[in-house]
């Protein structure tokens, strides 16, 4: 018998005789799909084989038999792909199911942008539970390796990933106070690095331009990436600058790869306000310059001119010692308010929309910017955002119009530049509508093939689909993912490169993206026929330190 079929009909009828026939040979079959393996070179038509949770075999399977078999003809087939920077956290908690990412075809979810959901002290553990918004959710973990195990437990469809953050380990020991960790502190942050990186942490991440995290000096920082290296791990920065200083945020950031002797990675690299925006060119040449020079950096991007964060970046971070108790009881003082007006840094209130809070009489504000706030109250920009965070008990999350759409295109073509979507993943349903979210967390991986790739050519998507899997999963030095090899962990997309796209817009980002008909992870379908399966296959996806440590222990046994 032979599987070259070229129509759905005929792959649903050899489903059913090998039901009826001896065990198959494999569990999914893949037939003629244009291979796109990750590595970049050009595709080729072959078929693909999946047996348990791996990559069985690709090329002419003509004798295999397989209790499913795909028909992929005139569709792309390439590895599942690596979401670089999720906020995924605490929306996977509530729903597993990772809907808008997975029907992007996003199998891996790496987390930990600056703050991870580990390790806790007892104060945090009781801090995370009493600073929960919508979603509620019991904290049965310390550490970050337990976090993750739960997770699996708790069933997730996609796999999961996270890099230790540099603000969680500092809050740990130092708490929110803005001063340098003592010698007995520093003795105990470098631990908890050592101890999450050995479970499996990705690396080290910082995010600096918020409070606690700029609290922390360079030094620090080198001294907790040094513990990093020593595992082979990462440091990834939402660096200290993304305007106005970058220049001097980029000086840091070499300065830490170079001293503790570690790769390196900038989060969402962008360049922020109008003014600046004419200095991309310089600022990645300076990176190119880097890398010629030796230096491992990389950098992420999400494919949109428009940031997501709270009011609270409008702040210096000095106000914000203490905690949230602390700021707010600031904000309410006549002289700290008249401080702020002068230390504010303010963008045009138009350019502000208003997408989440957690006081229901302020969400009437969802989708509207503070220049409409601003015209309701007759305040001005200073006061409208201080009141708005103090009627909220805390920040206040926007979307920030900063960026050019001309940097955008001129990231998309870097060849060192990987995709995360700097959001959650999430289902179009219940609580997800309570809060506007950002376009990027429904559409950014389809918006790089659709938009980038297909419309505008700005580069090939064997190149695309590259950066979205091999190039992640190399810089996360990650065993058997990233590319369609046999043996490896089959982590496999079905795609129509025609017709993916993104749908969800600034106005409306309830939008699930089309145009991905399979997703497997770990060899279990999760989409099929473009519909989610309610499979949660997902594993927690250990780094390079675990496997360093579990080396150890086996020669020592």
């Amino acid at each position: 018998m032979t599987h070259r079929i070229s129509s759905g009909l005929a792959a649903g009828l050899l489903t059913l005789l090998f039901a009826c026939g001896p065990a198959p040979d494999v569990d999914t079959l893949i037939l003629r799909g244009t291979v796109y393996d990750g590595s970049g070179h050009e595709p080729y038509v072959a078929d693909l084989a999946i047996a348990g949770d791996t990559i069985f075999a690709i090329g002419t399977l003509d004798t295999l038999s397989a209790r499913r078999v795909i028909d992929a003809i005139g569709l792309a087939v390439a590895p599942g792909f690596i979401n670089m920077l999720s906020w995924a956290n605490v929306s996977l908690i509530h729903d597993g199911l990772s809907q808008s990412d997975i029907r992007q075809g996003v199998t891996l979810e790496v987390l930990g942008e600056g703050w991870s959901m580990g390790p806790l002290n007892e104060a945090m553990r009781r801090n995370r539970i009493s600073n929960q918004q919508d979603i509620k959710y019991p904290v049965e973990w310390t550490t970050l390796g337990e976090y993750l195990q739960w997770l699996e437990e708790r069933g997730v469809s996609t796999n999961i990933a996270s890099f230790v953050g540099a603000t969680t380990v500092r809050i740990h020991e130092v708490g929110h106070e803005n001063r340098a960790a003592t010698d007995a502190e520093m003795k105990r942050m470098k631990q908890l690095v050592a101890t999450a990186m050995e479970e499996g942490a990705m690396g080290l991440s910082s995010s600096l331009e918020y409070a606690p995290a700029d609290y922390a000096s360079t030094s620090e920082l080198i001294e907790l990436a040094k513990v990093a290296a020593r595992y082979d791990g990462l440091y990834i920065s939402h660096m200290r600058h993304e305007g106005d200083h970058i220049d001097a945020a980029l000086d840091e950031l070499f300065s830490i790869i170079n001293a503790a002797g570690i790769r390196g990675e900038i989060y969402h690299f962008k360049m922020s306000h109008r003014e600046n925006w004419e200095r991309m060119d310089a600022v990645i040449a300076r990176i190119e310059a880097a890398r010629s020079g030796g230096m491992p950096v990389t950098a992420d991007m999400y494919a949109y001119h428009a940031s997501s964060t709270g009011l609270d970046i409008n702040f210096p971070t000095w106000v914000q010692e203490g905690g949230v108790s602390a700021w707010l009881e600031r904000l309410r003082t006549q002289e700290i308010r008249a401080r702020m007006q002068a230390e504010m840094t303010l963008i045009p209130p138009e350019d502000i929309m208003l997408v989440s809070f957690s006081s229901d009489e302020l969400r009437r504000y969802i989708g509207l910017t503070v220049a409409d706030v601003m015209a309701e109250r007759g305040t001005g920009i200073h006061d409208t955002i201080i009141d708005l965070i103090l009627e909220n008990g805390g920040n206040v999350g926007t979307i920030r119009f900063t960026m050019s759409e001309e940097n955008i295109r001129k990231k998309m073509v870097l060849p060192w530049v990987s995709f995360g979507s700097d959001a959650g993943s999430r289902s179009n349903t219940g609580l997800a509508l309570q809060t506007h979210h950002h376009p990027r967390g429904y559409g950014n991986f389809a918006r790089v093939l659709g938009k980038y790739v297909r419309e505008e050519q700005l580069l090939t998507l064997a190149d695309a689909v590259r950066r979205l899997t091999a190039l992640p999963a190399e810089n996360l030095k990650l065993r058997r993912r990233g590319q369609l090899k046999r043996g490896h962990f089959a982590d496999v997309i079905v795609f129509d490169a025609a017709t993916i796209s993104d749908h969800a817009t600034f106005e409306e980002p309830h939008r699930y993206a089309t145009g991905v008909h399979h997703v497997w992870v770990n060899g279990q379908a999760v989409i099929s026929g473009g519909e989610h399966t309610g499979a949660t296959p997902g594993r927690f996806v250990r780094g390079p330190g675990y496997t360093m440590t579990r080396e150890k222990v086996d020669a020592a046994s």
